[in-house]
């Protein structure tokens, strides 16, 4: 397989996640519904933080075996864990760190206390504007977050092309085009009240499904597991932390034993997609 057709088939298996991202513009959605949506894309959230841990220490394990057969010496090992601790911190603490300082000055207009029962019409303004700004930062480190994963996948796609394992890239291609459709909603659920407009899902879409584009050339070209893991870490983290704000921000909704049930969902959803990518012997 040419660069050329596995850039071009990369950017296919990536493009996939516009589908699921217009029903963030649907209107008089219901707050069941909302929970629901927000739960099924916390479920394919852990199942994407699933992957991505077992990728990363399928990495560190590979020289660790190499190390217990005396084929390599321990250094490798703790230069990848470092690496994977670094990743995995940065993913979780830093993601919150730099929205803390983006959003403390916002919050501290409205940090009084009062209702919005008790606000004035300026005062409602502004606050629906503050939390529509963070419900939508939260939308965009999702997509962040799965665009970190969705660049190792397209690593997996553009090492396979180009060690001419035609079928498996194909495989592999189709299955994360189906796993991607999915994760448009793990995007648009956590946004709750907030329509986004139609450029603000295109650079999401963008952002989350560019890097299997990016991924697909730069595994064509260059095989490192140091790269890999660091996006494996990354994206681990960073996914762990958004889950985390989905369900801080859900539970207060109610409809609890709902929301568990759509967590399982999205989670076993995740897993039917993965089996296409698994059924090639990826």
């Amino acid at each position: 397989m040419t660069f050329a057709a596995t850039a071009g088939l990369g950017a296919i298996a990536g493009g996939t996640i516009f589908l699921g991202l217009p029903i963030g513009r649907a209107r008089n959605l219901s707050v069941r519904a909302k929970v629901a949506l927000s739960m099924l894309s916390a479920g394919i959230l852990a199942f994407l933080f699933m992957d991505v841990g077992s990728e990363a220490l399928g990495i560190v394990e590979t020289r660790l075996d190499a190390f217990k057969d005396s084929d390599a010496s321990l250094w490798p090992v703790i230069g990848l864990f470092v690496l994977l601790c670094a990743g995995f911190l940065a993913g979780v603490g830093g993601i919150a760190t730099v929205r803390r300082r983006l959003t403390a000055r916002r919050r501290t207009r409205i940090a009084g206390g009062e209702s919005t029962a008790t606000m004035s019409p300026q005062e409602l303004i502004e606050h629906e504007k503050v939390f529509g700004r963070a419900a939508l930062q939260t939308g965009m480190v999702i997509a962040a977050a799965i665009g970190l994963h969705n660049f190792a996948e397209g690593l997996a796609i553009g090492v396979s092309a180009q060690a001419g394992e035609i079928a498996l890239a194909t495989v592999l291609i189709v299955g994360f085009a189906l796993h991607n459709s999915t994760e448009g909603f793990g995007i648009v659920g956590p946004l709750g009240d907030v329509r986004p407009s139609w450029r603000w899902l295109i650079i999401a879409g963008l952002v989350a499904g560019g890097p299997t584009f990016v991924g697909a050339m730069v595994g064509y070209q260059v095989t490192s597991d140091a790269v890999a893991l660091c996006f494996f870490a990354l994206a681990g983290g960073a996914i762990l932390y958004v889950i985390g704000e989905i369900w801080a921000g859900t539970r207060r909704h109610g409809y609890g034993e709902l929301g568990l049930y759509m967590l399982g969902v999205g989670f076993l959803l995740g897993i039917a997609t993965d089996l296409v990518v698994a059924y090639g012997g990826a």
